[in-house]
């Protein structure tokens, strides 16, 4: 079984300053994607092990791991992805994204309105969990503000067009308890080039068991 490796960020440690910091970036790839790689790993060569065994409560038993873990590497593969450094091209909603712009102010009236609804989303997040904006059914399909608990991906026939990662280590180190900061913040690095091409072909799976 081919074991699963920590992606490569697309841009420096750094390059996402002042909106994240270098030090919470380094953390959060270095530490907190590895070590749900690194727990992915073990449980899929557990599981094989069971599976060969026919050893089906330790199946049971397993697939809360791979599901926590398994999420937290595809959602995290998926999120550095979906960022890009403030003032790049790709950050310009109305030059990089002109489809789903159409499709966002089709949807909700106004980009305004939209990200009020998207933040309020975010802030209403009980707990640890992610903020999305999937396609529903495929792309190009009806878009929705949607939420995931914990480590839960995004599943179905629904596209992940970007996620905003909700627990307190994406941000604490610098936000504290100013969630909100970290919310408004993170317009600024949205990739929307990245967006467009996911919401108009969809979206490799990120991690193939």
């Amino acid at each position: 079984m081919a074991s699963h490796t920590l992606p490569p960020l697309p841009y420096a440690y750094d390059a996402l300053e002042p909106v994240i910091s270098k030090q919470i970036m380094e953390l959060h790839h270095q530490k907190h994607h590895q070590t749900y790689i690194n727990n992915l790993n073990a449980a899929l060569t557990a599981h094989a092990t069971a599976t060969e065994t026919k050893d089906v409560p330790a199946l049971i038993a397993l697939q809360q791991k791979i599901r926590f873990n398994g999420g937290g590497h595809i959602n995290h593969s998926l999120f550095w992805k979906n960022l890009t450094p403030p003032g790049t091209p790709g950050n310009d909603l109305a030059s990089a994204a002109p489809t789903l712009r159409e499709a966002i102010v089709s949807r909700w009236g106004s980009e305004k309105a939209f990200t009020e609804s998207f933040n309020a989303t975010l802030l209403g997040i009980q707990g640890s969990g992610w903020g999305w904006l999937v396609s529903s059914g495929g792309p190009k399909g009806r878009l929705e503000i949607t939420t995931t608990k914990d480590q839960d991906p995004v599943t179905g026939s629904d596209v992940p067009i970007f996620g905003v990662d909700m627990w307190e280590h994406a941000y604490y180190l610098q936000y504290l308890n100013n969630k909100a900061g970290y919310v408004d913040g993170i317009w600024k690095i949205i990739n929307w080039a990245e967006a467009e091409k996911r919401y108009t072909a969809g979206v490799q799976n990120p991690v193939k068991l």
